[in-house]
């Protein structure tokens, strides 16, 4: 599901980028200090150039070679500073970027489970990426130049007025104009702008979706289908864009047309003044350097003002990630001995208009029980072990972990009291020894054999890589058994009290199945084992049965215990 950002107040939007300023203010200041130093070498430059040229024309004293090598020292000097410019940009830059992404990132992992499940990934992605680069920067890079800019402006005007004021004056004429253009183009490109990114957001769904998926797209034969939909899509895109450039070129022509008005102005002024011999040479070209000096800035400044809007829209959806909620913090809760699991009226709906999946519910898992959770589709057996995780919490209702002395609510921090299996292929890129990791950072290969073969996973060994075997996305280069038994061994090397297996030994055969839950059952008699399951046969005698039901009225939700 694709939300839609918000429009935020301006006010809001630079009070947000000025918090991320200050992160990175390092960077700020150094750019900040280079572009100044740049701007003050220019307008030596302009100095020295006229004094060049009046030593030349013998309007002025002094020895040229002298005047030569402070221009050849000037250039130099700039030289310098936009090598160290680039180093800058390279270091710190990428420094920032990856500072931001990771911050966006941790905060993504650390999120309520269902509020970030409700915004489709390919959209966060784009904004983990292109929005965050954007933002750093128009702050670290932008923001800089637009204080040499304004610090060019200022100069440059004091040194014309100091030669000419009428003249300086001349050249300012067109900033109102300037200001309330630019206050109508960032209102209107700030909204064309929200669209072309929400626009992008689609189209990099679509392209995730469809490489995730690609093996259903191909089987179903729909490659023409989801072509046609990112065409579409794409064409959107293509249709915005053109909006968009129409409107900027538009204003920039008019902008332009207004500084080459000042500009052909200035210069007139200028030939009459040297006509007349009120000026030299040098003060003449000097004129036209110290114009461009002012009008520039102005030309960059319509340069930036993309740039800005592309970080208010990309700030506005950084933002709305911020306000997905974060679980609340603490230290992992444990409890010292293998806890039973108890739901007390618990009652849960997906949303406030949807059905009830579980309505006044009732059930207890006894410390180191063994039971199996089935039931028809949809009738509630995922979100149950949702519940116990604490991914998502009951609408009314407690859920409750207890031993013999202590008794605690479930929540983000009881996390460690469970080791999760998912069904599915849940295996990440790399080796299998990263893999198993995961479950235990610090797992010898003794440790890491053992859960294996109680996994059932003994194959790992007879591969020409055993333990380092790359796995591609997906647990590509293994079968969905192999992959699935991976993920089995992976959860067994986790130490907690508590093992959830939700479908999890779907792909395997029934042999290999009950081989593994043998295992199980045998080795791991300390902890409390929960699984979702639709193979009754590979039950054992101890086993409790949950039968959940979706009755024709969503209270209807019966359960009971079957003992075998």
């Amino acid at each position: 599901m694709l939300k839609l950002t918000p429009s935020y107040s301006t006010g809001k939007l630079l009070k947000w980028l000025w918090s991320i300023l200050r992160r990175h203010r390092l960077q700020v200041c150094l750019n900040t200090l280079l572009g100044c130093l740049t701007v003050v070498l220019d307008f030596a430059f302009i100095g020295t150039t006229k004094w060049v040229i009046d030593i030349a024309t013998h309007k002025s004293t002094g020895l040229l070679p002298i005047a030569a090598a402070w221009l050849v020292g000037i250039l130099l000097t700039q030289l310098f500073i936009n090598f160290g410019s680039k180093w800058i940009k390279a270091i710190l830059g990428v420094k920032a970027q990856n500072h931001m992404q990771l911050f966006y990132f941790n905060r993504l992992l650390h999120s309520e489970w269902k509020e970030r499940n409700e915004r489709h990934s390919g959209d966060i992605l784009n904004r983990l990426e292109r929005d965050v680069t954007d933002v750093v920067n128009a702050v670290t890079e932008t923001t800089p130049a637009i204080v040499a800019v304004m610090v060019r402006v200022i100069g440059a005007f004091l040194f014309l007025y100091s030669m000419d004021a009428f003249l300086a004056c001349l050249t300012i004429v067109i900033i109102p104009f300037f200001i309330l253009l630019s206050k109508l183009y960032m209102k209107k490109m700030r909204k064309l702008t929200r669209n072309i990114r929400n626009t992008d957001s689609r189209i990099q769904s679509v392209l995730q979706e469809s490489i995730q998926h690609q093996m259903i797209i191909q089987t179903l034969e729909q490659q023409p289908t989801m072509a046609q939909r990112l065409s579409n899509i794409q064409q959107n895109l293509q249709q915005q864009i053109r909006i968009r450039t129409k409107f900027s070129s538009i204003s920039s022509s008019l902008l332009s047309a207004g500084f080459m008005g000042c500009y052909l102005i200035t210069f007139l002024w200028g030939a009459n003044r040297l006509a007349e011999g009120t000026i030299t040479y040098g003060m003449m070209l000097a004129f036209i350097q110290l114009v461009g000096q002012i009008q520039g800035p102005f030309r960059d400044l319509t340069r930036f003002i993309p740039i800005f809007v592309n970080a208010f829209t990309a700030g506005e959806r950084l933002m709305q990630l911020e306000e997905i909620p974060l679980e609340p913090t603490g230290n992992s809760t444990t409890l010292k001995n293998s806890p039973g699991i108890r739901l007390s009226h618990i009652t849960f709906s997906y949303n406030k208009q949807g059905r009830n999946i579980l309505y006044d519910f009732n059930f207890d898992f006894p410390p180191q029980s063994h039971t199996a959770i089935v039931g028809e589709t949809g009738a509630g057996k995922t979100t149950l072990i949702r519940l116990l995780l604490s991914l998502i919490h009951p609408t009314q209702g407690c859920i409750t972990l207890y031993d013999e002395s202590h008794t605690i609510e479930c929540c983000a921090a009881t996390r460690s009291c469970f080791t999760y299996v998912p069904q599915g292929n849940t295996l990440f890129s790399g080796t299998i020894r990263e893999n198993l990791w995961l479950g235990s950072p610090h797992a010898n290969e003794n440790e890491m054999k053992k859960a294996l073969q109680e996994a059932c996973a003994d194959f790992v060994f007879e591969l020409p890589q055993g333990l380092d075997t790359a796995c591609g996305e997906g647990g590509v280069g293994l079968s969905e058994g192999q992959a699935q038994r991976i993920a089995i061994a992976r959860a067994l090397l986790r130490p907690s009290k508590i093992l959830l297996f939700d479908e999890a030994t779907s792909s395997l055969d029934i042999q290999t199945e009950k081989r593994l839950w043998k295992n199980i059952s045998q080795h791991y008699t300390d902890k409390t084992l929960i699984f979702v399951t639709h193979r009754l046969n590979i039950i054992t005698p101890q086993t409790r049965i949950l039968h959940l039901n979706k009755l024709s009225h969503s209270s209807d939700i019966e359960n009971k215990v079957d003992p075998q």
